[in-house]
């Protein structure tokens, strides 16, 4: 199926590896020009190298922080003067640390709002434009599971992350009637460096074998596994296709079936 991407420009964040990374290769394969952008180097550099080698892709890598303003107008600043427009706005960054409610101070309040919720509020604002310009436009926002289905110590991610979905919806409805479609994506259990991290965290704590932990948490899953960052990356693909432009405002899971919920 041929999605209608090539030649549009995306930026993606946090894609010098898992989810966002998956989500820049997949809109690589379909044709679509990058403005790839992350904390860390030379892990982005590597990142962008790889899209040009295995899909021929046009990127621009940019180092930048998500809590930062200069960055987003540098990520933003980059596409429209390398490519001349933005198309496709996917926000995706990791996540607060873990910490109980309680525990959490301003400080850390303030953090997560900044790279949770601000951080896609002010890339929305900045993109929105050259998007309304050209008639059409696809925001994605990346959150997780947890907004749907809370979990101790995951706070200050739902908290900040439900707050997105609230701006989403409201804003699919404010730009609907300039064909650009605004969609959330909430992620399950994939199989990232993140998450091996986790298990291998998890697997230490309970002095348990690291392969009996992910089998533990796989059977939780209807599908009886973890999903391959690729399975998120097609997705994204499709909501910022011409074929998803009747479907705006949507909060979507990927997770194998587990959220144990009717909505």
């Amino acid at each position: 199926m041929d999605l209608g991407l090539a030649g549009k420009v995306a930026i993606v964040g946090g894609a010098s590896q898992g989810l966002g990374l998956a989500i820049a290769r997949a809109l690589a394969r379909e044709g679509a020009r990058l403005v790839i952008w992350a904390r860390r180097d030379p892990a982005l550099a590597d990142a962008a190298s790889r899209l040009r080698d295995e899909f021929g892709a046009e990127v621009r890598p940019v180092l930048g922080d998500v809590r930062k303003a200069e960055d987003h107008e540098r990520v933003v600043r980059e596409a429209r003067d390398g490519f001349g427009r933005i198309d496709i706005l996917v926000n995706n960054d990791g996540a607060p640390p873990l910490i109980k409610l309680m525990d959490a101070d301003d400080e850390a309040w303030e953090r997560a709002v900044r790279q949770n919720f601000i951080s896609a509020v002010r890339m929305a604002r900045l993109c929105v434009p050259s998007m309304q310009a050209a008639g059409a436009g696809r925001i994605v926002n990346i959150t997780a599971l947890s907004v749907k289905a809370p979990i101790v110590g995951f706070g200050l991610s739902v908290a900040t992350w439900a707050g997105l979905v609230g701006y989403a919806k409201t804003l699919s409805r404010e730009l609907g009637p300039f064909g650009i479609t605004v969609n959330t994506i909430c992620p399950g259990r994939f199989d990232t460096e993140l998450s091996q991290r986790s298990y291998r965290r998890q697997a230490e704590i309970e002095n348990r074998p690291l392969a009996e932990v992910i089998a533990e948490s796989s059977a939780r899953i209807p599908l009886q596994r973890i999903g391959r960052p690729e399975e998120l990356g097609a997705v994204v693909a499709f909501l910022v296709s011409a074929h998803a432009s009747y479907l705006t405002g949507a909060t979507i899971q990927v997770d194998g079936g587990a959220l144990e919920s009717l909505l």
